[in-house]
């Protein structure tokens, strides 16, 4: 008798039931929608903005579908672009009534069509890549040279600093293309100059040059130090267009670093070419000055600050929790002295803390100012496209040395991971270029799904006739196994938030004929068993057994190859292999373990079973004459 415990049987309609519940979303859609987010860190993304959007859609007589929030954004859902359009207008004009002071992204999007009932559960369907949805592409050259140059001219400051503190003189420091010269009027300065750098710069390369009357010591970045430099370079550039994009309400945009000095930037669903150019190119630097407490606590200064008539020397700006502030328009230190920012705690209180690292040029400056300003406070900044925001304002209560500097007091642990994000990654570390850009209408994006899809059914459909008509009902259980592996790793890829590509539907196609084989093998081996004389029961039995280390080699060595592509391959190829390696996985269960559950509910309770359904099987004629 062929039949499965209780447990096996429950576990494969609880599979069933669970893929056909997370494949559902992807049939129903999407629908227009318009997203809100803050493009500011003194402005939040709060529950009041939410009933400030409602009513401003209300006061419009503008009808949604419903309205979502989570940690970064607002959205809308629409049942038409036209719908969308009006109420993108009215959000606009609402929240943001002076243009060229934004405090909100107002971005068009589209949302799953999906009931409720099932993204409660988290059902959400597979996110579509540029080429199935359309979009915007941008290739991006990152200008080495500049974040060289930066950082060589950053490093000829520590250097004057190092020096004036060891009291070692020198006859002027330069840099000089790629290179940094520092002139001696005796040789005996520029040996202990050269040992000092040498111990506190060891990613310095130093040779010594003869200059007429001068000796010079020449200081260039060893290799492994430039690559170090434009591997960080890289990373902070991809991690600020990460912030950046949010602003578009992209679901899923693909930003990855390609070759040695390029970033590939993707974004579906934007047809909005003019304004991902200009968010992709914006710069921004970090300001630390101090703030003028004498006339920020006169409410009739500060009233006159916000209408535009701030004292002389100050500039009117609003920090977090909406109070103004004047901040002196003298700049003290710059981003390019900060090197590190991570949230952390407090050591005393152990309330949430910003925990900064300035180079050593920074550190001088900062022990001086905090020095000269206990008890005073001092606004950090982040100026964008000509306009500052104060990022946080907090107290000097002590002089700060070392060039580790904390900050804290009014802050939550998700406003501290905030703020570090801002200062590290406010703005760009080497300039970019935008050197190639392609557009892909969604009419093209509609036409790829519908050849993949199509190719997809026509490739399902083939195999379906070829086994059912060679293998008969054995042939119809694994065409529903095929059936459930489709299934299974449609679900998957939807759970996981995958992002499905052309080389993914060409993924999925070829899992389909890859997973037949294994019930192939199955319905091969059962005739074997039948040939040999066993038993319908016994070859049932015999034949999924050992038929199973056969799919298990070859199903292993074909994962042992898409985990190679996973591994080393990018764009593309990674997309083909993620789909690739999970079909596999699935096609194991579905093709032993629910075609074995398929046949035992048809046949595992027949006692006298006297012939399967599973073909033509022949036996070998040993009477045949001579």
């Amino acid at each position: 008798m062929n039949r499965y415990p209780l447990w096996k049987n429950i576990l494969v309609v609880v599979a069933l039931v669970l893929g056909l519940l997370y494949t559902l979303p992807n049939f129903f859609g999407e629908s227009p929608a318009v997203q809100v987010s803050s493009v500011k860190a003194t402005v939040k993304v709060d529950p009041s903005l939410l009933g400030r959007v409602e009513d401003t859609l209300q006061a419009a007589g503008i009808a949604h579908q419903g309205l979502y929030a989570d940690q970064n954004s607002i959205r809308v859902r629409f049942d038409s672009t036209d719908t969308q359009l009006k109420a993108k207008d009215a959000i606009e004009k609402n929240l943001n009534p002076v243009a060229d002071d934004a405090s909100y992204s107002v971005a068009l999007n589209l949302l799953p069509s999906s009931p409720q009932w099932l993204t409660s559960i988290h059902a959400l369907p597979m996110y579509l890549g540029l080429d199935l949805r359309g979009g915007v592409h941008f290739l991006l050259q990152v200008d080495m040279k500049g974040a060289l140059t930066k950082r060589l001219d950053s490093m000829a400051a520590d250097i004057r600093t190092l020096l004036r503190d060891k009291n070692l003189r020198h006859a002027g420091i330069a840099r000089d293309g790629n290179t940094l010269s520092i002139r001696f009027r005796d040789t005996e300065t520029r040996d202990r100059v050269k040992n000092v750098l040498g111990t506190s710069m060891p990613e310095l390369t130093l040779a010594e040059q003869a200059d007429g009357a001068d000796f010079k010591l020449v200081a260039t970045l060893k290799p492994e130090a430039q690559q170090k430099l434009q591997g960080d370079s890289i990373k902070q550039n991809i991690s600020t267009l990460h912030n950046r994009i949010n602003e578009l309400g992209v679901a899923e945009p693909v930003i990855q670093q390609q070759g040695a000095d390029r970033i590939v930037v993707q974004l579906p669903g934007v047809q909005d070419t003019a304004k991902a150019k200009d968010i992709l190119g914006r710069t921004a630097t970090l300001e630390i000055r101090m703030v003028d407490d004498e006339n920020s606590q006169n409410p009739a200064v500060m009233e006159q600050a916000a209408n535009g008539q701030p004292p002389a020397g100050t500039e009117y700006y609003t920090e977090r929790g909406g109070h103004g502030l004047l901040v002196r328009k003298q700049v003290v230190l710059t981003g390019d002295r900060l090197t590190d920012a991570q949230p952390g705690f407090d050591g005393q209180t152990h309330e949430p803390a910003v925990h900064l690292t300035l180079d050593s040029a920074g550190a001088r400056i900062f022990k001086d100012i905090t020095r000269e300003n206990v008890g005073k406070r001092m606004a950090i900044l982040l100026i964008e496209k000509g306009k500052g925001e104060v990022v946080t304002a907090p107290r000097i209560n002590t002089e700060i040395g070392g060039g580790r500097v904390q900050i804290s007091g009014r802050m939550s642990t998700q406003e501290a991971s905030d703020v570090a994000l801002l200062l590290r990654a406010g703005s760009l570390a080497a300039p970019m270029d935008i050197v190639e850009e392609r557009t892909i209408g969604p009419s093209l994006g509609a036409d790829n799904i519908s050849k993949g899809f199509h190719s997809t059914l026509w490739g399902f459909t083939a195999i379906a006739v070829f086994m059912i008509a060679y293998y008969l009902l054995f042939g119809v259980v694994s065409v529903v196994a095929l059936s459930a592996n489709l299934l299974f790793l449609v679900a998957l890829l939807s759970l996981m938030q995958a992002t499905l590509t052309l080389p993914g539907i060409a993924a999925i196609a070829l899992t389909l004929g890859m997973a037949i084989d294994a019930n192939v093998l199955i319905n091969e081996r059962v005739r074997e068993e039948l040939r040999v004389g066993n038993t319908p029961q016994a070859a049932i039995t015999a034949g999924y057994e050992r038929a199973w280390a056969t799919i298990l080699d070859s199903n292993v060595t074909t994962l042992i190859a898409g985990i190679a592509l996973l591994i080393f391959g990018s764009g593309p190829v990674r997309g083909f292999a993620v789909v690739h390696c999970l079909g596999i996985l699935t096609s194991l269960f579905s093709s032993v373990v629910v075609s074995r559950a398929v046949i035992n509910l048809i046949y595992g309770r027949r006692k006298k079973l006297t012939a399967l359904s599973i073909g033509q099987v022949w036996k070998p004629d040993s009477a045949v004459a001579k």
